[in-house]
């Protein structure tokens, strides 16, 4: 077996190190076409992880076109997945490409990084005061081990606000806090997954949506979006998924919002299969034509899981979210808390709480809302002037990113390293697609967090990148 190197104490899981080790040696050559990889229980065994480990990152590699499974026979590497004419030098920009999205190292690149907050909004101010008034008043067991499901005075809040601003009715008890959305969809996968389980995603979605339920689940099942979200048309109707997971008001990363005969229809659909929905608004705050859509939630609020962050409205590492759940899931969902973190920071679950009492919350939401449409407004005047009729601009009516679409640009290896030499950065749909090849030519171009000075050198920078 070819040499894997597995590091227990490194960040990030087992499976990930061996789908992205078998993946370099695939896209390198070292493994050849119709080349067959170990068996699971074979390499189980001789890494000393669990066989589920080693199909999660099987799971992960045919996802990506890299191998196939044939029934009865094993795993082989697909023809056409080796990078054969990429140049040393392209190879070596590649590994350090990814050595600085590790290390965050950005400096003095434009990039259109999406679901990134302008940070130099934050509102310091409103945020310190009530983070005085939470540490100075707080009661005693909140610097203690605390409720798994947060502190009682923000659910109680976050019950109201939802209530107000998207016409959830909840009771505090059906909502859990959360370190932000990526903890609250892995409790959801621990919770009601299973190997076996079928999982139905978007396509594309975000990948690391893909990524979360893939170490809980091998068979994740992609399903087809258009301009009004998921395609309800293709659900199959000879499977009983165990959750379908949609982000309906606002869809990742196209940007369509799911009609409400779309909505009924999934609805029925998973209440039929008796499966589970998982609905991520994570940026409905943000819209900038007509009204809000109203959440998929109120349709069966025992069906549908809802998944809400404050990473976008206010900043990325206050590291809080929450999920609204079915009363089956509360308790389960509580222990599956308790045994990873315990609970999210009581301290800043005051603050928050003390942030939205007082009003700061929403009088912020206002001011960025305003903000993100003059940059969103900029941007599409930007492009249309630098990509005169060979662009196309999808999902601008709400959240912090849009998706443009160039003419006879794929934004293969090489382009990228176009980018990259003129210090921009995009990211391509393709990145976020599962099944390949449908979104070539289409970047997703993250706004909210670019002031005019930095949407104009960005757009430059990309112009004369392309049109090389």
């Amino acid at each position: 077996m070819r040499f894997l190197e597995i590091q227990k104490d490194r960040k990030g899981s087992l499976a990930q190190q061996i789908f992205e080790q078998f993946r370099v040696k695939i896209l390198d050559g070292e493994m050849a076409a119709d080349e067959k990889l170990p068996s699971t229980r074979e390499l189980s065994h001789m890494l000393n992880v669990s066989r589920n480990t080693v199909l999660a990152a099987y799971e992960m590699l045919a996802s990506e076109g890299c191998v196939t499974n044939v029934p009865a026979s094993g795993v082989y590497v697909k023809e056409g997945a080796a990078r054969t004419e990429l140049s040393e030098e392209t190879a070596g920009a590649a590994r350090m490409r990814d050595d600085e999205e590790e290390s965050g190292a950005l400096e003095g690149v434009v990039s259109f990084d999406s679901g990134v907050p302008a940070l130099d909004l934050i509102p310091r101010n409103g945020w310190l005061r009530a983070a005085n008034t939470a540490f100075r008043e707080a009661p005693l067991e909140a610097f203690g081990y605390d409720d798994p499901r947060g502190r009682r005075e923000l659910r109680a809040l976050l019950a109201s606000y939802l209530q107000r601003t998207r016409g959830i009715r909840c009771h505090p008890d059906r909502v859990l806090v959360t370190s932000g959305t990526k903890q609250g969809l892995t409790l959801l996968a621990k919770t009601f997954l299973s190997p076996g389980s079928e999982v139905f995603i978007e396509d594309p979605s975000n990948d690391n949506v893909r990524r979360i339920f893939s170490y809980h689940s091998q068979h994740i099942v992609p399903i087809p979006v258009d301009c009004e979200g998921i395609r309800t048309d293709l659900l199959p109707e000879d499977k009983r998924p165990s959750c379908i997971f949609v982000t309906p008001s606002h869809q990742f990363p196209l940007g369509g919002s799911l009609s409400i005969q779309r909505r009924v229809a999934l609805v029925q659909y998973a209440q039929q299969r008796d499966s589970y929905i998982v609905e991520d608004d994570y940026d409905s705050e943000f819209v900038y034509s007509g009204h809000p859509v109203r959440s998929l939630h109120e349709l069966d609020r025992e069906r549908v899981v809802y998944v809400g962050t404050f990473s976008k409205i206010l900043f990325p590492s206050v590291r809080l979210g929450y999920l609204v759940l079915p009363y089956s899931l509360v308790d389960r969902c509580r222990e599956w808390k308790r045994l990873g973190d315990h609970h999210s920071n009581s301290l800043y679950q005051l603050a928050l709480a003390r942030f939205i009492e007082s009003g700061e919350l929403e009088r912020h939401i206002l001011r960025m809302k305003k903000i993100y449409r003059k940059r969103r407004d900029l941007l599409i005047d930007l492009l249309k002037r630098a990509f005169a009729g060979s662009v196309r601009i999808f999902g601008e009516t709400a959240g912090m990113h849009l998706v443009a679409e160039f003419e006879e640009v794929v934004f293969s290896p090489e382009t990228l390293e176009r980018l990259r030499r003129a210090r921009v950065a995009v990211v391509p749909v393709e990145e976020h697609a599962i099944i390949k090849g449908k979104h070539l030519g289409r970047a997703i171009l993250g706004y909210a967090h670019l002031p005019p000075e930095l949407l104009h050198e960005g757009v430059a920078r990309l112009r004369r990148a392309l049109e090389r």
